[in-house]
């Protein structure tokens, strides 16, 4: 994970960029570099992954232009070997493709890459700038602009604190040109709908998976895995092992009165024969580290910062007690496959068109979550179930299949690998536990404890009354606004609202968005 801004005028200055820069040295701190293009600054603060050589360190250059790219190119290597016959390359790292492509293909590049990335681009030729995001947005970008119209782009909100009034997120599968947004990829949206067979469906769900954890196993650098002891954690971790020729590590978190993943995590890591480690919590842990990990988010959204709770802790323990640089994650597989309320979607239209708004929403809450967690640890995320073939497939697979009418939600994905001996029956049809339920029920009952007390009711109407924008509807979520508020004064619209379940939905219509207040919920959390 790295960290990438951009001041993209002559109205630059360099200890103002200096300042916000270094808000986010903790996302690279191998090395820091700063280049005046002649029309403002880039930089770039690295976390060796590939191509761990000085020589891979960025900004790279090309006939007078630069680019900065927080990012994974997958496959880079054979775009390289296409482009060596004119191009000479200095590093292994894949990011040195970057420029060369743009050269060959302009912004057509974009749509090329199988990626996670974030870049900034400085054309010497049209002394113009280009930044672009992946389709998903795994890897962060914001963008603002200054009080001469100038365009600033950075990998964290924090970069930009004070030297924008409105700070935004990049859009996903969005380039910027000619002072444009412009889309070169909706990944949500599908063309056609996949009619296959559900055998044909699920084999290939399991093939395409397979393929992108295999592909985010490639590193210099050494690589772990978080594991819930959830489906999604765990099926990525029995790929990574049966890919392995070493037992890998995993990495497991919980409370230390109730946690409820833990069994499972061991049961799972038992299985899959991997290096197995459990970090324990308590109160103190969680309440002491709520404005740490405020701060470090960047969000209100109160799914995101209890979730954030346990990965936070988890990954300071990794970053403090260990040599891994490198996380694979079960992130995103809530969103094309349905949570515990999308069992409540009316029809298979209302599935797709939720499972479409979460996708394309994901850069705000669950993406960014794992983002900040594991980057402010100087670690990189990598998401298998974030595959661009892989979520390209699954939002066109008829959501009549994706509906719960098999007694058991995710059923396509927990099908798809139920030969081959990856895990075992009590983890594979285990039901779904949110992850910040399954780190212990305890912890989101001390949170919103903690906030409880910290309000009367009087306080709690006249404060929540000076948000116009997503109003706080809780003490909880007013104790979260106002810590935001502290660190990111009047950007609440970054985010775009909080994440609940869909309240036109009957059975939806809750306060909270834990699962647990879900009729369905049942085994779920034990």
């Amino acid at each position: 994970m790295c960290s990438i801004m951009g001041y993209c005028g002559s109205s630059a200055d360099l200890a103002v960029f200096r300042k916000g820069f270094d808000q986010t040295i903790s996302r690279g701190p191998d090395d820091s570099r700063i280049v005046d293009t002649g029309k403002g600054l880039l930089g770039f603060h690295r976390l060796a992954i590939m191509g761990l050589t000085e020589a891979g360190m960025q900004p790279f250059s090309l006939d007078g232009s630069y680019v900065v790219c927080n990012g994974e190119i997958y496959g880079f290597e054979k775009l390289r070997k296409a482009l060596s016959a004119k191009y000479t390359f200095k590093s292994d790292s894949d990011c040195e493709i970057l420029l060369p492509l743009y050269k060959e293909y302009g912004t057509d590049m974009f749509a090329m890459l199988d990626a996670e990335f974030a870049c900034i681009i400085f054309d010497a030729e049209t002394q113009e700038y280009i930044a672009a995001r992946d389709p998903i947005g795994i890897r962060p970008l914001y963008y603002g602009y200054d009080e001469e119209g100038t365009i600033l782009f950075a990998s964290e909100a924090k970069n930009l604190t004070g030297l924008t009034d409105k700070i935004m997120p990049f859009p996903p599968g969005h380039y910027y040109k000619d002072g444009e947004f412009i889309c070169y990829c909706d990944i949500a949206k599908t063309d056609s709908v996949c009619r296959d067979d559900l055998e044909t469906v699920c084999r290939n769900i399991h093939d395409k998976l397979v393929s992108g954890v295999e592909k985010r196993l490639v590193a210099d650098a050494k690589v772990g895995f978080l594991l819930s002891g959830g489906l999604d954690s765990s099926l990525v971790c029995a790929i990574a092992a049966k890919k392995s020729s070493t037992p890998i590590r995993t990495f497991a978190i919980g409370m230390s009165e109730d946690a409820i993943d833990l069994k499972y995590a061991k049961q799972a890591a038992d299985f899959i024969g991997s290096d197995h480690k459990e970090i324990i919590i308590t109160k103190e842990d969680v309440l002491s580290s709520l404005e740490t990990v405020i701060h470090l988010l960047g969000t209100f959204d109160i799914t995101t910062i209890r979730a954030s709770m346990g990965m936070y802790l988890i990954c300071k323990a990794i970053h403090e007690q260990t040599d891994i640089r490198v996380l694979l994650t079960g992130e995103i597989s809530d969103e094309l496959f349905g949570y515990k309320y999308t069992d409540f979607a009316p029809d298979a239209a209302a599935f797709q068109a939720e499972s479409e708004k979460r996708i394309r929403e994901l850069h705000m809450y669950d993406v960014l979550r794992a983002d900040r967690c594991i980057s402010v640890n100087s670690l990189e995320a990598r998401v298998p179930f974030g595959d661009l073939d892989f979520v390209k497939y699954v939002m066109a697979i008829d959501p009549e299949r994706k509906l719960n009418k098999y007694g058991k939600g995710k059923y396509l994905l927990r099908h798809a690998f139920e030969d081959g001996d990856y895990l075992p029956d009590e983890i594979l049809w285990r039901e779904k536990a949110a992850f910040s339920d399954a780190v212990g029920h305890s912890m989101v009952d001390y949170l919103k404890e903690y906030a409880e007390n910290y309000y009367t009711d009087e306080e709690f109407e006249m404060l929540r009354s000076k948000y116009i924008h997503a109003q706080p509807f809780t003490k909880e979520s007013l104790l979260y606004r106002e810590i935001f508020e502290k660190y990111y004064p009047g950007q609440g619209e970054m985010i775009v609202g909080f994440w609940m379940p869909n309240k036109e939905w009957e059975g939806c219509d809750v306060n909270d968005p834990s699962a647990r207040v879900l009729a369905n919920y049942g085994d779920s959390g034990k």
